[in-house]
């Protein structure tokens, strides 16, 4: 071999090796867990592992565990509190690799996701991802009246978000990866947000994403589009009632965040969104009555959620 030869040996990164988290609660998405589970088990390398945390169902628990005998995969209960927070909690306690990817049992990785997962942590610098979430609409499209602005109503990527390699606040929950022992030292996630079960509330990437910041100024979040996944949009999430549920719960759990992390960290990129995002969307919007009404609803319902929020929070302080 070359002296040249063993230059390029030398200096060629390590392979970047990882966990994969998926965490289910409900045998409603049996099929697409399923489908998440393959496309995963299809992309791993040697050193690379899959975690399946199971919230809450004992005999779904059980049924997966019987189910998998491969050495790549291991099948837990959550061992903290109840819902997503502490699922993800316990997936972080048992992932051995170097950078743990958290995907949701709706999302399914494309073909070369966790390959472009690798290349980024390939990056030292990098401490957490957040990919591409594309809707799978169970009919093909969403509903005339939804505007793209609120893609995150549905767990996806939304009119606004940066561009790819552009730094972010926090990444997007239904595909995200971060290096693992950063996310030990600030605790893993914060079980006073995040769903439970149904109800659709959340925020709990964006506290990890500020506190990663926070424990190192240097970290670095970034978007990463090349880690793309299919996030299956059931038909119950593209109502007008859960639209405007999902608003209320998340201007809720922007209080409960605001109130741990202060106001300046907890809303900067939501002031963006509500002073140059939304007019745009109007805007495109102008001759469509019904996404304008939907826009303009959903931000009203959201700030009322947010009022709500901050009322509750200051009664549980005044209260202890």
């Amino acid at each position: 071999m070359t002296a040249e030869a063993d230059d390029v040996v030398t200096t060629r990164p390590a392979v970047v090796s990882l966990s994969v988290v998926i965490c289910c609660y409900t045998e409603q998405r049996r099929h697409t867990l399923a489908r998440a589970v393959t496309a995963t088990l299809a992309q791993l390398s040697g050193a690379d592992e899959l975690i399946i945390v199971v919230d809450g169902n004992p005999a779904m628990y059980r049924r997966l565990a019987a189910a998998h005998d491969d050495r790549r995969v291991t099948v837990v209960e959550n061992g903290f509190g109840r819902g997503l927070s502490g699922a993800r909690n316990t997936g972080l306690e048992a992932a051995r690799a170097e950078v743990v990817v958290f995907l949701d049992d709706d999302a399914v990785p494309g073909p070369s996701a966790l390959d472009g997962v690798r290349r980024c942590f390939a990056d030292p610098g990098v401490t957490a991802l957040g990919g591409a979430v594309h809707p799978e609409w169970v009919d093909g499209h969403g509903p005339r009246w939804f505007p793209p602005e609120f893609g995150w109503v549905v767990g996806c990527d939304y009119r606004g978000l940066p561009s790819d390699g552009a730094a972010i606040r926090n990444p997007i929950g239904a595909a995200m990866a971060v290096r693992r022992r950063a996310l030990h030292e600030i605790g893993g996630f914060s079980e006073q947000l995040g769903r439970i079960d149904t109800v659709p509330a959340g925020c709990e990437e964006t506290m990890m994403g500020i506190a990663l910041t926070r424990r190192d100024p240097e970290a670095r979040v970034v978007r990463a589009t090349s880690f793309d996944v299919a996030h299956v949009v059931p038909q119950e999430r593209t109502t007008v009632s859960y639209f405007v549920h999902r608003c209320y719960h998340e201007g809720r759990s922007k209080a409960v965040l605001t109130r741990l992390c202060g106001r300046q960290s907890s809303l900067a990129s939501e002031r963006c969104y509500v002073t140059r995002t939304l007019p745009l969307g109007l805007w495109d919007a102008r001759r469509r009555p019904t996404r304008m009404l939907a826009l303009t609803a959903g931000l009203v319902v959201t700030g009322v959620g947010y009022v709500a929020g901050l009322a509750a929070t200051s009664r549980l302080e005044r209260d202890l």
